[in-house]
């Protein structure tokens, strides 16, 4: 077998994946992901047994197991950029024999769900509640660069979109992605479905202006309008289109469930954000572990 070469898969001396510095041994297949690093460990006190506690720059893994399962929970940074890295080098450790540098004839399916804080775009959805994300938007361009198949439904979201929004095609191509059926229909309990919008930043990609004028300043009134049958844009985030992308082409399942801390359109942010984040959390495990 074509082994992959040493500039593509890149290792540590330890044999360790680069930027995750993590050897196989040392995840499971049900992975929490989430932005902050702090909240790793708020995730894993909730464990039983945790036998592996690793960091590297702003990825901090933590497994162990609660209720005789094995879990991970690992932070991703912000940005679709740091989960292209996170959800490549995770399928590398179960998908490729690191020590050969060659892929495995088995393919192994990890359940990677991330658990988020996120603005809504409609009036109608209370702070302190959660959204599940049936489909992510992505505005960051992530998977244009690479070789994806897109459903029907999805092309036809995005050609749906192009026409009732008039996307500014000077912007990265749009994309849409679904959500892992299976993770969606276990955890969408207690949650209002939805397409989550991805930006590729925080500030501008998300309609928002300190000193730097936008291009597009009606970006958010003509997400929050956009609607397909009974599909509509609910909140914005930074994630969810690239874990959705990059894991579906990899043959790995993922589903998002974001904490609803502010409304965009409202001008309402959480009175205590982190009562929700604890909320989502045990019921996300008490979900994964059931």
């Amino acid at each position: 077998m074509t082994k992959i070469a040493a500039s593509e898969l890149i290792l540590n001396p330890d044999n360790s994946i680069y930027h995750l510095k993590l050897h196989p041994h040392q995840i499971a297949k049900d992975i929490i992901v989430v932005g902050d690093p702090g909240r790793v460990e708020v995730i894993s006190n909730y464990f039983d047994t945790v036998e592996h506690k690793i960091s590297n720059r702003e990825i901090l893994t933590h497994t162990g197991t609660l209720n005789g399962k094995k879990l991970t929970v690992m932070s991703t940074g912000m940005g679709t950029d740091n989960l292209d890295i996170v959800i490549n080098e995770l399928d590398a450790l179960v998908n490729i024999d690191l020590e050969n540098r060659t892929l495995k004839t088995e393919h192994t399916a990890l359940n990677i769900v991330r658990l988020g804080t996120s603005g809504a775009l409609q009036k109608e959805i209370d702070i302190d509640t959660f959204v599940i994300s049936e489909y992510a938007i992505g505005l960051d361009g992530l998977m244009n660069y690479y070789d994806f198949k897109h459903s029907d439904k999805e092309l036809e979201l995005l050609e749906a979109f192009y026409a009732q929004t008039g996307y500014l095609k000077e912007f990265a191509q749009p994309y849409f992605v679904k959500a892992s059926t299976e993770l969606f229909n276990k955890l969408k309990n207690g949650c209002t479905p939805g397409i989550t919008a991805t930006a590729g930043g925080f500030y501008g990609p998300q309609g928002r202006v300190l000193r730097i004028p936008l291009k597009e300043k009606q970006l958010n009134e003509k997400l929050r309008d956009f609607k397909m049958e009974n599909y509509k844009i609910t909140n914005f985030e930074m994630e969810t289109s690239g874990l959705y992308g990059l894991s579906r082409a990899l043959g790995h399942n993922a589903c998002t469930i974001c904490a609803i801390i502010a409304n965009r359109f409202t001008g309402e942010f959480s009175k205590d954000y982190k009562k929700p984040i604890i909320q989502l959390i045990e019921k996300t495990l008490s979900e994964l572990t059931d």
